[in-house]
């Protein structure tokens, strides 16, 4: 008999349930992948809608003026005021783009409370099918004011909080659907891969906005919108919510389970215990109450945390080509471009966080460290990226691995822990409930973020990175009790 291919004996060598695992993992990766690439464009877009031309026109106006007076000339050409696009050609065009900003997180923020409700009473793909199309639709809804010349504020301020409303089916979707495939063990480190798709999208989001920013704005938002709306149509066709929908295992065999989350009561309980998620569980249960999610150990904490974290997190991510732009004075192209580094960093981060967590044992404890190093390294990157583009490249994957670290190990393995507490009996539906609850508390600092740089940043950008790292101690401070509770239970297990 002759020897099967290398090929074949690789194949052969995973089991059917590794093979559906690894394919709901990469799945779920690009679904969500898709989300974040079509948020990205408005950060890329922001330095063609508005042109820091003010000196050249001045240059215009008075050489004109002075054509006028020697040949009597009273009419005002047309272009002389234009300065990007109407509306956010004004000098107040910082104000009106962080109202873009806020009004999709602000309705993101509301939204996400209600969409882990509403997920865990409907077939998970389903509901991100849905979503996926929606958001498909109102993307490329803000690319159509380009090509019907539209310049009403309004029209692109309901765009954003349509899509920021819909946007909100995406993450306890996917948390939900990865969580009831993967157990506990090394849950920070697979977590922590797998949140790279919030990098790898803001990645793909940017490359692809730039690509048109300066030729065909409104391609940057139609383009992503496409994409998002044809992984919504892959979602429905492959995406399978539980192991037992395909007769596979529901946590990996060789896996050993660990809680890495301090029990408010007893902490050797909470490191022993586990909680398997059955199908039982997941049919036979009903949904838990927004109170009742509150009540699980840790969620307000690690919610609180999220809050501040997230609002960094996200004002790097609709503001920091418009920072270098001004900074560096590159164009918006080039700007895009290079805002990418600060996403490689955070890839880098989240697997990071991910694995300290599971080899300390220590969720809160790692993510305390991280915001503890972010806050200087802030002030640092203030500083240094003034001194030249080469030390803002460095600068920009350092604050990223810091700033994205936490903030991916909170909205993964974090959210995925708590959802399946051992207080909940192994009622899986109560995981999009938790994720809401957390991901959507670090939403409202994710739409006052951008708020506020877009009021403070007229006077400095200086005091951007102050409000910043202020915002990091505030996070640290909130996990301060769970990080002394696991520090005592380590020195309790030690004697």
């Amino acid at each position: 008999m002759a020897h099967l291919p290398p090929g074949i004996r690789f194949i052969t060598s995973f089991s059917r349930d590794q093979w559906y695992r690894a394919f709901i993992f990469s799945l779920t990766f690009f679904l969500y992948a898709s989300f974040h690439l079509s948020r990205k464009p408005i950060s890329i877009v922001k330095g063609e809608l508005h042109k820091h031309c003010a000196a050249s026109h001045e240059v215009e106006l008075n050489s004109y003026k002075e054509y006028a007076a020697q040949n009597q000339l009273v009419k005002k050409p047309s272009n002389v005021s234009q300065c990007g696009w109407e509306p956010f050609d004004k000098n107040n065009y910082k104000q009106l783009l962080g109202a873009l900003d806020y009004s999709f997180l602000c309705a993101y923020a509301i939204g996400m409370y209600l969409s882990g409700i509403i997920g865990e009473r409907l077939p998970i793909r389903y509901y991100l099918t849905v979503g996926m199309l929606a958001s498909g639709l109102f993307t490329a809804m803000f690319g159509l004011g380009y090509f019907y010349n539209i310049h009403n504020l309004w029209f692109y301020i309901m765009a954003q909080i349509a899509n920021g409303l819909v946007q909100t089916t995406g993450w306890p979707s996917v948390v939900t659907c990865i969580g009831n495939w993967f157990g506990k063990g090394r849950r920070g480190l697979i977590m922590g891969v797998w949140n790279s798709h919030t990098s790898v999208g803001n990645i793909l989001g940017s490359l692809i906005a730039a690509y048109w920013v300066s030729t065909c704005w409104g391609l940057s938002f139609l383009m992503p919108g496409v994409i998002i709306a044809v992984m919504g149509i892959v979602c429905f066709l492959f995406l399978i919510e539980h192991p037992k929908d395909v007769s596979c295992s529901c946590t990996p065999s060789s896996v050993k389970m660990h809680h890495l989350l301090i029990d408010s009561e007893n902490c050797s309980v909470s490191l022993n215990s586990s909680t398997v998620v059955t199908g039982e569980g997941r049919h036979g249960t009903s949904a838990i109450s927004f109170l009742g999610a509150l009540q699980i150990p840790g969620v307000i904490e690690f919610s609180l945390c999220l809050l501040f974290a997230k609002l960094v997190s996200y004002t790097f991510l609709f503001w920091l080509p418009l920072y270098i732009t001004n900074v560096e004075h590159l164009d918006a192209k080039r700007a895009g471009d290079l805002s990418t580094l600060f996403d490689v960093g955070g890839i880098f981060g989240g697997i990071l966080a991910g694995l300290i967590s599971d080899r300390l044992e220590k969720r809160a404890s790692t993510c305390g460290m991280m915001l503890l190093l972010a806050a200087p390294t802030l002030y640092m990157f203030s500083a240094v990226s003034k001194m030249g583009l080469e030390a803002t490249v460095v600068m920009l994957l350092i604050s990223g691995a810091l700033v994205n670290g936490p903030y991916a190990l909170i909205t993964t393995a974090v959210s995925a822990d708590l959802g399946t507490h051992k207080s909940l009996k192994g009622n899986a539906r109560a995981l999009s409930t938790v994720t809401a609850i957390i991901d959507g508390t670090g939403s409202v600092g994710a739409a006052l973020g951008p708020l506020l740089a877009g009021l403070i940043s007229p006077s400095g950008w200086n005091n951007v990175f102050y409000m910043l790292m202020v915002a990091d101690a505030c996070a640290l401070l909130f996990l301060l009790r769970l990080i002394q509770k696991e520090l005592r239970c380590n020195a309790d297990h030690n004697l």
